[in-house]
């Protein structure tokens, strides 16, 4: 990385997080050239599914802490692909 750019990004870094968010999507926007119209469909189904089971009492939310917890508990199957 070249001096201006990790200067740039001790500038970002110093952000506040949502600021770093926009900044970090536009940026992973620019890189997209193309957009998938499926992939896009799929998404807002995807989202209206899990909206509908929200409003349908038939999410069960978890904490941060917690979904960390179950992560670092899961077994490793990175060594069967």
């Amino acid at each position: 990385m070249t001096t201006k750019a990790e200067d740039l990004l001790r500038l970002a870094l110093a952000l506040p997080d949502g600021e770093r968010a926009e900044i970090a999507g536009r940026l992973i926007e620019s890189l997209e050239s193309e957009v998938d119209e499926g992939v896009e469909a799929a998404w807002s189904a995807e989202i209206a599914r899990r909206i509908a089971a929200i409003d349908a009492g038939e999410a069960r939310f978890v904490t941060w802490d917690e979904l960390k917890n179950r992560l670092s508990h899961r077994p490793d199957d990175s060594a069967g692909s």
